[in-house]
């Protein structure tokens, strides 16, 4: 499988004048071939094929999309080496982290696959007629889900492959039975192309429509604007910055029908470190911390990047151990220049902030794309009384919040804006008085751990991965696990029809996982 430097439409390579190169961000080398930003008449194309597919029912049943979704996961492991190759040299990540990716990848495509012939979130509800009940008569009630229609996926830069153009928000959407229009990250380009080729080819493995999927490869802001502003997009999948998640969801509700954009926009993560935890395990949890701090040189989302304690006689013995566990290693490579400078322009901006100190940095590297890890620290009135102290730095830094009580931490807590995550470290006795610790963060999280670490997101049912704004756009839905699929899909009623003309799941004659009358049916589970 080659790399053209092309956009995938509707089935078809479709070439254009390259304009723009991936780097190398170990080496900064540019890389062969150049690739073109979309045209609006490219991103029409893409986008009315996808509306055909969606109207004419072109995605088909559970069985049919699980079929394809199979088929994804194969093409993808069949290009496995060439699509690791690529990727290596476009974002500077080891071969072992691209590799354990895709696996993430194709296992969360087969979970997609399985959870369709479960039937599971269908959620197929019938309440049969009751013409003689009184005082008035109940007409026949049948109600499914159904897919909103195509969606517009923009592919994260720190997860090339499992938040990307086949990541969870695709695999999502195409479960639902929506289809497709993918906007390639600019930093990886040739890795897009060839999972969007590996797509293409599972649909037709699959007998899929071509239109299914289609990729859109583009540095300029106004692929993406047009992609978003579209009048037949129908939602919005985003990973990435508050910035430009902000961007895209300000695009979409300006609309003449607002449409609704999922924006994943990071976090900052607090960990909360109780006194007895700090005392009896302080250098084990500082170990621990720096370890989720420096994986992938701090380019997750789940970073944990606030750390807060309570002054005691361990305080100075964790800071200790914390500085020299995160900072006496060599710097990282970061996946490209645009996140190299934002992490620096932002560890710069937090640093001169009334109040913050910095306790120690780690060494400089060489290289283009190489970053320092960094060590802050904050008093507890000083970060709840600067809100800017909480914005997310994307890169190896984590910042100290020194307490001078549990009342204050509680504070602390209570100051927080909307997170991903949030963790506590404590013995379950301490944490048994601090329940108004754990009432405070429910309101402000998406998912909260108890003596772990937030890095690494479970692909799973019970996964929920999203929280408050400015976590996400909104916090009832998750962009991980098999509950993301109902971001896009909507309850449509179904009343009074004849059972020939009712769609096929919701027919009385067919055996399925549904509610009737009050009375959940499971032909899986006897």
């Amino acid at each position: 499988m080659s790399i053209e430097g092309v956009h995938l439409i509707a089935g078809e390579s479709v070439a254009g004048q390259g304009t723009f190169e991936a780097t190398n961000p170990a080496s900064g080398q540019q890389l062969s071939p150049k690739f073109p930003d979309a045209t609006r008449d490219q991103v029409d194309a893409a986008v009315e094929a996808a509306l055909q597919v969606h109207e004419s029912r072109g995605a088909g049943d559970s069985e049919q999309r699980a079929r394809f979704l199979d088929a994804a996961s194969a093409r993808i492991e069949q290009a496995g080496d060439a699509i690791t190759r690529r990727g290596v040299e476009e974002t500077g990540l080891p071969a072992g982290r691209f590799e354990a990716e895709r696996g993430r990848t194709c296992n969360q495509l087969r979970m997609f696959a399985s959870m369709l012939r479960e039937g599971l979130f269908t959620e197929s509800i019938i309440e049969t007629a009751l013409p003689d009940r009184q005082p008035i008569p109940r007409p026949d009630l049948r109600r499914r889900m159904r897919a909103l229609g195509p969606v517009a996926v923009f592919g994260a830069s720190n997860f090339p492959l499992a938040f990307g153009i086949a990541g969870g928000d695709t695999a999502s959407a195409l479960a639902a039975g929506c289809p497709v229009i993918a906007k390639g990250h600019p930093a990886h380009p040739g890795t897009c192309e060839l999972i969007g080729k590996a797509l293409q080819e599972a649909a037709r493995d699959a007998a899929m429509p071509a239109a299914i999927f289609s990729l859109l490869q583009g540095q300029s802001f106004d692929v993406g604007t047009q992609l978003v502003e579209h009048p037949s997009i129908a939602a919005v999948a985003f990973t990435g910055s508050r910035s430009g998640g902000m961007s895209l969801w300000k695009l979409a509700a300006a609309r003449e029908v607002p449409v609704p954009v999922f924006a994943e926009m990071g976090s900052a993560n607090p960990v909360f470190i109780l006194p007895e935890a700090l005392a009896s395990r302080g250098e084990e949890i500082a170990t621990s911390i720096a370890a989720s701090v420096r994986l992938g040189v701090g380019q997750f989302c789940t970073s944990p990047g606030i750390v807060v304690t309570v002054a005691g006689d361990q305080g100075a013995s964790f800071k200790d151990a914390l500085s020299a566990a995160l900072c006496d290693e060599p710097p990282g490579t970061m996946l490209h220049p645009g996140i190299r400078k934002g992490y620096q322009g932002a560890l710069e901006q937090l640093a001169a902030s009334h109040g913050v100190e910095v306790v120690t940095r780690g060494p400089a590297g060489t290289g283009p794309c190489d970053a320092e890890a960094a060590l802050l620290q904050t008093d507890a009135s000083s970060f709840i009384g600067d809100k800017s102290l909480q914005g997310e730095v994307f890169g190896p830094s984590t910042m100290l919040v020194e307490c001078s009580s549990m009342e204050q931490m509680f504070q602390v807590a209570r100051s927080l804006e909307g997170q991903l995550t949030a963790t506590v470290q404590g013995t379950t006795e301490e944490l048994q008085q601090c329940t108004p610790l754990l009432d405070l963060l429910e309101d402000r999280v998406g998912r909260i751990l108890f003596n772990g670490m937030p890095t690494g997101v479970e692909v799973g049912e019970a996964m929920h991965h999203g929280g408050p704004w400015p976590a996400t756009t909104d916090s009832r839905w998750t962009s991980v696990g098999a509950a993301s699929i109902q971001r896009f899909v909507r309850p449509v009623c179904w009343q009074g029809f004849p059972d020939s003309l009712l769609p096929v799941d919701l027919r009385s004659t067919v055996q399925g996982r549904r509610r009737v009358d009050g009375v959940w049916h499971d032909p899986g589970n006897r």
